[in-house]
């Protein structure tokens, strides 16, 4: 995935894969109640992600055409790139210097990185 997504469309985009698909008039009701936005404001977002090919709006029924997944990767991917120059081991020290890892969490990360490095991604 190409397209940035800005924090507020983030947002937006959270309660449409809690709930998709979901029916335009729904939608705009949650993200009065979740996020305190104007209908306007619902439609103008719907439209604007729409344009750039990250939801899609037929006969009233929004669906996403990007995976949460998807879009928490390239922010990882963009985050790592912009502040720590590309690299995975300066971002895990950065994180590990604010953050004290529980015994289980330790045991998660080396897991993953074991399947890493075996290819099991």
């Amino acid at each position: 995935m190409a397209e940035r997504i800005f924090e507020s469309e983030y947002r937006f985009c959270l309660i449409l894969w809690r709930y998709e698909p979901i029916a335009s008039g729904e939608l705009v009701k949650r993200c009065a109640e979740e996020l305190g936005w104007k209908p306007t404001t619902t439609y103008t977002v719907i439209k604007r992600l729409s344009e750039r090919g990250i939801v899609k709006n037929e006969h009233s029924v929004v669906t996403s055409l990007v995976s949460k997944e998807d879009v928490q990767d390239d922010d990882m991917d963009d985050l790592i790139e912009k502040r720590f120059e590309g690299s995975v081991p300066a971002f895990l020290a950065a994180f590990t210097r604010r953050e004290k890892l529980s015994d289980e969490e330790f045991r998660q990360l080396s897991d993953l990185i074991e399947r890493f490095r075996k290819g099991d991604s």
